[in-house]
């Protein structure tokens, strides 16, 4: 028996269901980009062009002696620009997820984009520190960068799988870290204590120091800080009157920065658990 709706004109035919979508109807979410997810990607992007300029610009000339100090200096430069651009753009799609959406493979993404910028291109650029500078060890470069980049791989898959308190990092954030050792390297103290020193970064990024996540204010002066680092840079590179000086200023401001954030967290911990702990003994005596 053929039921026929009554609306349907007597052709003797029933019209077919429109079979055309769009692509991105057929697209399964989980491949989809976001806006958000592109900024992550570009953040991939510089960190691998920082690799780039760290090769052919300092590696290749050293090694053929074909370099000279200025295009080295130009080189190094504009790896450490890309890898505080790079920065930016991870300042960004965290906001741009939060404001609009991101992917369900953008937290995967963020991860995987960190990894290249903030652990393998500043792994790399100690490497080559390493190998080009006057009092370096070659050997024990290649350590410290190894140091590095687990450093940031343990700090990155610990962020998947431990949940904190909102508003706060466990550790410091790979993106800091990573401008820390560059910074630390571009200072050129000698090679014992600029190692140690990029030992110790290494250690706070795989810490249980707590870090408050760039929101608000303090996103705010990440982003001031990060341009006027660009602007440093660039004066280095073009030889300004007073570049090296004002590249070094901002080199050991960095620094401070890596060393004093840990002090504070800690000493705000300690002072809530004595807080809670005056607070528990009051209520018992009550």
């Amino acid at each position: 028996m053929t039921v026929t709706d009554p609306e349907t004109p007597a052709t003797g035919w029933v019209p077919e269901p429109a079979e055309e979508e769009s692509a991105e109807d057929d697209m399964p979410l989980s491949l989809r980009l976001s806006i958000a997810d592109t900024l992550t990607l570009g953040n991939a992007t510089c960190g691998f062009m920082a690799v780039y300029f760290t090769t052919t610009g300092i590696l290749i000339p050293h090694l053929t002696g074909s370099g000279e100090s200025g295009m080295a200096r130009n080189s190094a430069a504009t790896a450490v620009i890309l890898m505080l651009l790079a920065a930016v753009f991870d300042l960004f799609d965290g906001i741009v997820a939060r404001k609009l959406r991101s992917s369900p493979m953008g937290a995967e993404l963020d991860n995987l984009s960190d990894l290249i910028s903030f652990g393998l291109a500043p792994a790399y650029f100690v490497l080559v520190y390493g190998m080009v500078a006057v009092d370096a060890h070659q050997k024990m470069s290649a350590l410290a960068a190894i140091v590095v980049l687990l450093a940031v791989v343990l700090r990155l898959a610990r962020f998947s799988c431990v949940t904190m308190k909102d508003g706060m990092f466990q550790g410091m954030p790979s993106p800091f870290g990573a401008l820390t050792v560059v910074s630390i390297v571009l200072l050129e103290l000698p090679f014992v204590p600029t190692l140690l020193a990029i030992i110790g970064v290494a250690w706070l990024m795989v810490s249980r120091v707590e870090y408050p996540k760039p929101r608000g204010v303090l996103a705010v002066a990440m982003l001031c800080w990060i341009i006027s680092a660009m602007g440093l840079l660039a004066a280095w590179a073009f030889d300004a009157p007073g570049g090296q000086l004002l590249l070094q200023t901002g080199c050991a401001l960095q620094i401070a920065m890596a060393a004093t954030i840990p002090l504070f967290a800690t000493t705000r911990k300690a002072n809530t658990f004595r807080h809670n702990r005056r607070e528990a003994r009051a209520t018992t005596l009550r």
